[in-house]
């Protein structure tokens, strides 16, 4: 028997399309804090000694969850958005569009443990991106963590290689 979905989801704007807005959901200070929670219960057992957030959204909820986890917060940005000498790997969205994500040099250290982070997993391509990055520098993905994942080949695939748990 599954359980039911968690009240707070009911924020979640969901217009005609493909993409939904969570933003909704983040400005409820109660929502949000109940959400941070209840995704980080689904890895109470799984070790991580940080958390990676997408850019952006995974930034927020991310961000929030390596707070309320006392652990530290890695950044997967946008490709062309840093700074610095990065790792880069490409890789095709949701619209078909060949996108990037960057990660610092030495954001990660070997063998450190970490937790993925995104708002939503619609083709499993961009956070199976920011895996990649990470193990590049010698980290081990504990787990993708996300609100929803959309069904489908690509997500598929990333399931069958990583530990990925959602609310919805």
């Amino acid at each position: 028997m599954s359980k039911p979905a968690p009240d707070y989801l009911r924020l979640i704007d969901e217009p005609a399309g493909k993409r939904c807005d969570v933003t909704p959901l983040f400005a409820d200070g109660a929502a949000f804090a109940a959400l941070v929670d209840d995704v980080l219960a689904l890895f109470s057992e799984t070790p991580f000694n940080a958390i990676a957030g997408i850019d952006a959204l995974g930034f927020v909820l991310g961000g929030a969850m390596a707070v309320r986890a006392g652990c530290g917060f890695v950044a997967v940005r946008k490709g062309g958005k840093l700074l610095v000498a990065a790792d880069r790997v490409e890789f095709v969205d949701y619209t078909g569009e060949t996108k990037a994500l960057e990660l610092r040099h030495c954001a990660v250290t070997p063998g450190m443990t970490v937790l993925v982070v995104d708002e939503w997993i619609g083709t499993g391509a961009q956070a199976g991106a920011a895996a990649t990055l990470i193990e590049r520098q010698g980290g081990i993905v504990a787990g993708i963590a996300a609100i929803a994942a959309d069904a489908g080949e690509g997500s598929r695939r990333l399931f069958e290689r990583f530990t990925v748990r959602t609310i919805r």
